[in-house]
């Protein structure tokens, strides 16, 4: 099959080189006589001055002035003159062995501070549950040793039970009495002490070592008093075992509600930012009903024990009727009826004076010695919660698991729609659930926060905020729109630019649809958009034979079935699925046809075709195809000086990872550029792979062994050159998503080295200036209007009061919020060589909402990064549905002989598509 038409911007061969050459300076002329630099006579290079993010250059003025208030709670500190000592924790068991297993350190020193509370000059702990202990004040002395003992330790090595004797329990080491005592050694070393002042210094912006530890400090005091009212913590957040917060997603999975509060330093001095926050956990109760839910059986003989013995490790049961608490470390290979033991006879010695042992069945020892007849669970597999060395089983159905135990694994479609549509909170009830957590978590009586002179104010700060004015759209026939409230529609206008559509086809896997009927209101749709749309070459219905092949099989005969009959490549394929989302079919076609063929393609799950759904779909297909849905009404005049003033280019980074549990799955990085200055409206894609869960981009500028660059930047900079009336671009702005405070130092000095390096290797004399902004999605701020049941407005801006002291950060919600409550995004303006205005720079920001080809919304993060996220997503499913027989490494994680992560090539864009909005 022929591979389809290039957009205008395609790059070939021949003038590849022609501005490869025009881009890259001449080489350099050495005079006759006069002999080269050696190497080694080089100076040394010098050290480089690392970049920080930049201050803060003032505030935005612009937009229509709102009062508002946020969940930030202002915190009160009297006293900066003390200290908060830092010692070092060790645990070890009686017999000088380390103490490795999670949850035993806090109960140890919970019991040290009660024991010896006057060897510690009364002095209040804060410690984070494994090596690490804060106090105010010093200890009495820099060492010290102490001597604990805890009734009822349940861990890895104490696991029995005082109302059944273990199966194994030959072994009287091994065997734990309920109110038997365990003794420990706890060992307290000083490390290093922080002044409170560094608070006051963290407030003036002034941030250091000390001052990020304090901080610290005071995370681990609210994750102590949490951990004392027995919540489950992940990070800084906390959740209750409370019924009433518990939301079933389906599969045994439960959504559990609770709380997120961290210290924050802000303009106007420390806050505490407190949210709701969702985990997921195991469903609570006896095991077998969790594994028929989880695996949706109505009997326990269908249970499938492959996938309950990975679901069930490492999951804590407790065991009736002793209520003994066990770790799960597998199942038994036989059923409880068949499985057997040697069991000691207590009365019964040989004449070694050792116990005699005989063979009996877990089955026959619960009912003979516990008048226990198991019904449910005598030809199931058991449970071992002993070591898989020496096990010790016990019986399914003696077992329920433990409240407020963490579900990691992926959530499936269904559940991920579930959980949002439960977790969902209006403003005003997000507020009021807000106020009562803060008022039962008592932080008041925190003993270690009134010794320092810390409260905590109950009310929501007000803040100010600004609402910027919407940018106007231009759409066809020179038609403008002027969107409220973040909406607009195109109910009586055609698309700004519509592509005319000549070669299709479709194709159908198995979708039970009146196809005709949906081609025909397609093109009628098309035409009230503008589109012209021919009748499709023909329509292609899956062979009933291979509807139960491997999805690569039914790609394959699909298309072997498509080049059969169709005279040349089509501009595009319409595809019709049975499934939405997480259609197995996805992945491999759009592999072949953006890889192997170069065919734009759309999948569309015609279950409820109405015309709204046909107008997203044309959407999509105008944009991949090249047109354009709308655009600012001042893209490509001059009335948008910030980009229309000098060539400039915009970037999107992202980096997408495997789900949880898919801990061998390549990370995606994704880097989108704008074509055709001054447009900002459209964009192409670059994407690489990266070795899992590694969130910094290393192929951003990338020499080959011939020493060629092969990055990302340079195949972008290019695409602008060739589609930007051969201009380079002056200002390179770009917009990260994705990565924590932390890193903020490694995008400016690595990545953005990287980019600086593409630009000096096309032309040493290049210098364009660089302005960097990251977003942040996740984090919990929020904005309330007072007194509102509503929102806040679409085009909401703060940038005072709880920004950052120093740093240049600025909260907007660009969206119109219609359902739950509103998330703005944090937008932090790290690095700016340009010299944009505070107004400037959020304007832009704003209007890139409003500049994506898929929706007739203003979205709540910068067009750029959602098509960066995207086109990762999309290059995602090539690998998550690759055929796993045809290499190890066909999903990442593969280990090379130096012990490197290998990832595996990711396969090439056609050139017909590279330059498209394949992702759109």
């Amino acid at each position: 099959m022929d591979s389809g038409n290039g957009s205008s911007g395609d790059l070939d061969s021949a003038n590849l080189g022609e501005i490869t050459e025009a881009l890259l300076p001449p080489p350099p002329v050495i005079p006759p006589n006069v002999e080269p630099l050696r190497v080694e006579t080089e100076p040394p290079p010098k050290k480089k001055n690392l970049r920080v993010p930049m201050a803060r250059r003032g505030l935005g003025t612009k937009g229509q002035k709102i009062p508002l208030l946020t969940n930030h709670f202002k915190v009160n500190v009297t006293n900066l003159d003390g200290y908060f000592y830092h010692y070092s924790v060790a645990l070890f068991y009686d017999d000088g062995r380390p103490v490795e297993t999670k949850g035993v350190g806090r109960k140890v020193l919970d019991k040290l501070h009660e024991t010896y509370r006057s060897d510690l000059a009364d002095k209040d702990f804060a410690y984070d549950g494994e090596k690490t202990l804060f106090t105010f004040g010093a200890l009495p002395t820099n060492k010290m040793d102490f001597s604990v003992v805890l009734e009822e330790v349940s861990s890895k090595r104490t696991n029995g039970n005082s109302n059944l004797d273990s199966p194994d329990d030959g072994d009287k080491k091994r065997m734990r009495r309920r109110n038997q005592s365990k003794s420990f050694r706890v060992e307290i070393s000083y490390a290093a002490k922080i002044p409170l002042q560094a608070l006051a210094s963290a407030m003036r912006g002034q941030e250091s070592e000390n001052s990020q530890e304090a901080i610290r400090v005071l995370d681990i005091i609210l994750r102590q008093h949490a951990a004392r009212q027995g919540c489950l913590l992940v990070r800084q957040s906390f959740f209750h075992n409370d019924t009433q917060n518990f939301e079933s997603v389906g599969d045994g999975v439960l959504g559990c509600r609770g709380f997120h509060s961290s210290f924050r330093t802000t303009q106007g001095g420390m806050s505490l930012n407190m949210d709701v926050s969702t985990t997921m956990i195991i469903q609570p109760g006896l095991v077998l009903d969790f594994l028929m839910a989880n695996q949706r059986v109505k009997d326990t003989f269908s249970i499938d024990w492959t996938k309950a013995r990975r679901v069930l490790k490492n999951l804590r049961v407790k065991v009736a009727p002793s209520n003994m608490e066990y770790r799960i470390t597998g199942l038994s290979e036989k059923p409880c009826r068949e499985l057997t033991f040697e069991l000691k006879q207590k009365h019964s010695k040989n004449e070694n004076g050792e116990f005699e042992t005989m063979e009996v069945t877990v089955y026959d020892y619960f009912l003979k010695h516990h008048q226990i007849e198991l019904r449910d669970s005598a030809d199931l597999p058991c449970l071992n919660v002993g070591k898989p060395k020496r096990p010790t089983y016990i019986p399914l159905e003696l077992c329920e698991l433990v409240s407020l135990q963490r579900y990691t694994k992926a959530l499936n479609t269904f559940q991920r729609s579930a959980l949002v549509e439960r977790s969902r909170q209006k403003p005003q009830e997000r507020m009021n659930v807000l106020s009562k957590a803060l008022k039962v978590s008592n932080y008041g009586t925190e003993p270690i926060l009134r010794s320092c002179g810390i409260s905590i104010s109950p009310s929501f700060i007000q803040v100010e905020g600004r609402v910027l004015p919407a940018p106007k759209l231009k759409t066809g026939k020179g038609d403008e729109i002027f969107p409220r409230n973040g909406r607009w529609n195109f109910s009586h206008k055609k698309f700004f630019e519509p592509v005319k559509i000549e070669r299709w086809a479709v194709v159908n896997f198995s979708a039970r649809c009146n196809v005709r009927g949906l081609v025909q209101d397609l093109i009628r749709c098309g035409e009230m958009k503008g589109i012209s749309i021919a009748d499709p070459f023909d329509v292609f219905e899956e062979n009933q034979r291979f509807r139960k092949a491997p999805p690569m099989v039914r790609v394959e005969k699909m298309f072997e079935e498509v080049q059969s009959r169709l005279p040349g490549a089509p501009q595009f394929l319409l595809c019709l699925l049975t499934e939405r989302k997480n259609c197995e079919i996805y992945g491999p076609w759009k592999k072949k046809n953006l890889t192997e063929f170069g065919i734009v393609t759309q999948c569309m799950v015609p279950m409820r075709v109405n015309d709204n759904y046909l107008l997203n779909c044309l959407m999509k297909i105008n944009a991949k195809l090249g047109g354009l849905n709308s655009l600012l009404t001042v893209e490509r005049t001059p009335a948008f000086p910030i980009i229309s003033k000098v060539p400039t280019i915009i970037l999107g980074m992202d980096v997408s990872h495997g789900s949880p549990g898919q801990s061998e799955i390549p990370s995606i990085a994704a880097v989108v550029s704008s074509r055709e200055w001054p447009l900002i409206s459209r964009y192409r894609a670059s994407v690489r792979l990266l070795p899992p869960k590694v969130e910094m981009i290393d192929s951003l500028f990338k020499k080959s062994s011939n020493g060629e660059d092969e990055g990302i930047i340079r195949e972008l900079l290019l695409d602008f050159y060739t589609s930007s009336g051969k201009r380079k671009p002056e200002h390179i702005i770009i917009f990260r998503d994705g990565v924590s405070e932390s890193q903020f130092n490694q995008v400016l000095n690595v990545e953005l080295d990287q980019v600086i390096e593409a630009c000096k290797y096309l032309d040493e004399k290049w210098n364009p200036k660089f302005l960097v902004i990251v977003a942040q999605k996740n984090h919990h701020t929020k904005f309330f209007q007072p007194g509102s049941p509503d929102n806040v407005p679409p085009g909401t801006i703060v940038d005072t009061k709880i920004c950052h002291p120093r740093n240049y950060d600025f909260y907007l919600c660009a969206q119109a919020g219609m359902i739950g409550t509103s998330r703005p995004t944090h937008y932090h303006v790290l690095y700016d060589e340009i010299g944009f205005s505070p107004d400037e720079v959020q304007e832009l920001v704003h209007s890139l909402s409003y500049v994506y080809q898929r929706s007739t919304t203003a979205i709540s993060v910068v067009a750029p990064i959602c098509y960066a996220h995207l086109a990762a997503a999309q290059i995602g499913t090539f690998v998550k549905f690759e055929d796993r027989s045809e290499t190890s490494s066909s999903h990442g994680g593969g280990s090379t002989a130096s012990g490197q992560v290998s990832v595996p090539q990711l396969p090439k864009l056609k050139e017909s598509v590279a330059n498209s909005m394949f992702f759109c």
